[in-house]
């Protein structure tokens, strides 16, 4: 097995791409794309008589490509059916980064997923907690547990929301502006900001409406999402911009910190800046940009 590095439950993950764990093709490639995150599936992509073939060619890509900094993830079966257990031994032997659970409905489903996954790094002797977890919300259900979900386990660093499931189970279609997912993703951020872990958004289907893939990544930032799943590496670039801070938040965020700095010492909790009235969450909230920024590769200075 290539050598990875312990994965990290914080860590920048603006775009987290799919891909099918079966084809060889797609799985020596996918990091030189620049994704963030790469989600190896085994779940809906694999045809239900070729779950071996798929555990068996992700187990020997993990054996044999140095995916670098780029994380893995995979997406196992769900607890529903009886692929799920063989699929977590997998993903512990093969050292990738975490699980994805599919259709993930109760911190009951994490529990399992959990007890699972520690029972397959003892029996393959790596580090107990080493393999992360994150939660796919795909039902009305798995929303209205999403805190419950999030809270459910000290390895789980993210949920997601899945929209193909999720709209199918609210009998509706995707309209523009995303008015029929408003509520479910709001929700979700909400559990997941409360939790303090991270929330990620749904793949957008139609890779070729670059325009109204643009809207949704630009409503999904707005709404305060950390990244967002995507299918293409044409999705990639476009996600990474919309998500970085631009030149002009940056140098907001600077021109509070330095302005907090100067005013630590004298105990102003509030003061102005360029007219604005700003307090302590104001002098946080930079921080977090100016964080933000570093890691995204659009700011070198120091914090």
């Amino acid at each position: 097995m290539i050598p990875r590095p312990k994965p990290e439950k914080f860590r920048l993950r603006r775009t987290m791409m799919f891909m099918n764990a079966q084809k060889p093709g797609l799985l020596k490639d996918a990091y030189i794309y620049g994704s963030d995150s790469i989600i190896l599936d085994l779940e809906d992509a694999v045809a239900e008589n070729q779950k071996d073939a798929a555990r068996f060619s992700l187990y020997h890509a993990m054996q044999t490509i140095d995916y670098g900094n780029t994380e893995v993830i995979v997406r196992i079966n769900g607890l529903d059916t009886p692929h799920w257990r063989e699929d977590i031994r997998c993903v512990v032997a093969s050292g990738a980064d975490g699980i994805r659970i599919a259709k993930c409905e109760s911190a009951d489903d994490v529990h399992q997923v959990e007890a699972a996954t520690l029972a397959a790094e003892r029996e393959f002797g790596l580090e107990e907690g080493r393999t992360l977890l994150m939660a796919a919300l795909e039902s009305p259900q798995g929303i209205l547990n999403a805190y419950e979900i999030v809270t459910a386990s000290d390895r789980l660093f993210g949920c997601a929301i899945s929209g193909g499931d999720f709209r199918k189970s609210m009998h509706v279609r995707i309209e523009k502006g995303g008015i029929e997912m408003l509520t479910a993703r709001g929700m979700m951020l909400l559990a997941a900001r409360a939790a303090g872990v991270q929330c990620f958004d749904t793949m957008f289907p139609n890779i070729d409406d670059m325009e109204a893939f643009r809207e949704e990544v630009v409503q999904n930032r707005q709404m305060g999402f950390d990244g967002k799943s995507i299918v293409s590496p044409r999705q990639i670039r476009l996600v990474h911009e919309i998500f970085a801070p631009t030149a002009k938040e940056i140098a907001y965020a600077e021109k509070l910190v330095r302005s907090f700095n100067e005013q630590a010492d004298s105990g102003i909790g509030v003061y102005t800046v360029d007219g604005k009235m700003v307090d302590i969450p104001f002098f946080e909230d930079a921080r977090r940009t100016l964080e933000l920024a570093k890691a995204c590769g659009v700011y070198d200075g120091d914090l």
